[in-house]
């Protein structure tokens, strides 16, 4: 048997076991794909990356749930720059890009006095499509009733990179009752069947945060919730701009606080400002490395 190094991060933190954590492998051009999907299914958290060379990009990453290989994610891309340039295999780089197989996006790298590692990551350019569905069925299938969806606000898919189904939220007290049947998604989201599910709402604990949100994973993905997504909150973002700001000239700058229901609450940075007709979205955290461990591999 041979052994894997899995480094464990926790994205949109700086307290080890909040935010949302990630492994990150460092050999992923000595692994197959059939290796790196073993090695996220025994690791088990919502995502694990494998940085790789790339002949378009500096790097590439490739991320991978319990399930299947994924196109982006955003705390995942988090863990993996801040692992890499902590352990100073950057060099100096305080710009790169990386190849996903969501497109190749642009990364910014800010290091204070202090030596806190701050990374910046552009997003895909938003996308929407709406949601047709019945609203009774999705508000049950994370235990809710309609009642408690926002009535004004539009229920629809959005992508940066990864689709989620974003649900408005009236209050901020039905967070902590909500409760997935993630099987149930499918069924119910005759459009993008894979989708998952982020509802938020506009009210938060922190006064300091504009926006709130959990994540609920597809149940192709092996993982029932997300602690703090990254790739949702660019793209809930967007929905800020485009469905409730919409008239603005100045780029939107929005703190989401997510993971306070499961104690691993945790902070991503929005900046939305217009491009034309559609938005560019950038995601901005840091990251805490909580400890290393080996991975057996199925020789």
């Amino acid at each position: 048997m041979e052994s894997v190094t899995v480094y464990h991060y926790d994205a949109f933190s700086k307290e080890p076991n909040k935010g949302n954590p990630a492994g990150v492998v460092l050999n992923g051009d000595e692994l197959t794909d059939i290796e790196m999907q073993e090695i996220a299914f025994k690791v088990g958290f919502n995502e694990t990356a494998f940085p790789v060379k790339s002949h378009q990009a500096d790097l590439r990453i490739r991320y991978f749930t319990p399930g299947h290989e994924m196109n982006l994610c955003g705390h995942a891309t988090i863990a993996t720059i801040y692992a890499l340039k902590s352990k100073g295999l950057l060099g100096d780089k305080t710009v790169l890009t990386i190849e996903t197989n969501a497109g190749i996006l642009p990364i910014k790298i800010n290091t204070s006095a202090s030596g806190e590692i701050l990374i910046t990551m552009q997003q895909s350019s938003p996308q929407f499509k709406l949601y047709t569905g019945s609203k009774k069925d999705l508000a049950n299938s994370i235990g809710l009733t309609e009642s408690e969806l926002h009535a004004d606000l539009p229920i629809i898919y959005g992508s940066t990179g990864t689709w989620t189904l974003l649900i408005p939220i009236k209050q901020l007290d039905a967070f902590k009752k909500m409760e997935p049947n993630n099987k149930q998604f499918p069924e119910i989201l005759k459009e993008m069947p894979k989708s998952s599910v982020h509802p938020f709402c506009l009210d938060t604990y922190d006064s300091n945060a504009d926006m709130h949100a959990r994540h609920f994973s597809s149940p192709y993905s092996g993982t029932i919730e997300d602690a703090v997504t990254g790739t949702a909150s660019g793209v809930m973002g967007a929905f800020y701009a485009k469905y409730i700001k919409q008239n603005f000239s100045e780029p939107i700058k929005l703190t989401v606080e997510q993971g306070h229901e499961i104690e691993k609450d945790g902070r991503v940075i929005v900046d939305v400002s217009k491009n034309n007709e559609s938005f560019d979205v950038q995601i901005i955290g840091s990251a805490v490395l909580v400890k290393d461990f080996q991975v057996l591999l199925e020789k």
